[in-house]
């Protein structure tokens, strides 16, 4: 298997629509999904099927049981933690291909701990949000929404770049 663009992480995702959705933006974008437990649904092979994912089957997808395998596994290099409570834009970041960027459940973001961690590996400026430019009391967008809108952002940054 090809080494990915961009690795997407979701952190115990709670809705499957979401997973389904981000799972096909990773497919058509070259993208590896890594899905940490526990979650707030089924992934097996009858609920796929329930849930229309009849494109499964071309996502590079790995589950880890938990955080600490996800980092004992993986050992990323560098993270981009997507949260509400950042202050740097997701435009000011300078993404490399194989960068992970990691995103919270969708009814409470990451857990403490984990936004601790992601500080202290790879310093405050890993923490990006999508400003809601518009309507500054907007919270946020769809799951679904900010990873496309992340995978992009680095899709565009690469094509602009030389290539070398």
């Amino acid at each position: 298997m090809t080494s990915p663009k961009l690795n997407i992480v979701l952190h115990q995702p709670q809705i499957p629509n979401n997973t389904g959705n981000i799972g096909r933006t990773a497919m058509a974008t070259g993208c590896r999904l890594h899905v940490i437990h526990p979650l707030g649904f089924q992934m097996d092979e009858k609920a796929r099927r329930r849930a229309g994912l009849d494109y499964w089957e071309h996502v590079d997808c790995r589950e880890h049981t938990d955080w600490a395998s996800f980092m004992q596994v993986e050992s990323p290099r560098r993270v981009w933690c997507f949260t509400t409570r950042a202050a740097r834009p997701h435009w000011e970041a300078e993404f490399q291909t194989g960068d992970y960027l990691l995103f919270g459940q969708e009814n409470g973001g990451l857990p403490a701990e984990v936004h601790a961690e992601i500080h202290d590996r790879f310093g405050e400026a890993a923490s990006l949000r999508l400003p809601m430019i518009a309507h500054p009391a907007a919270r946020s967008l769809n799951l679904a929404t900010v990873v496309a809108v992340a995978v992009y952002e680095g899709l565009r940054q690469f094509a602009q770049r030389p290539v070398r």
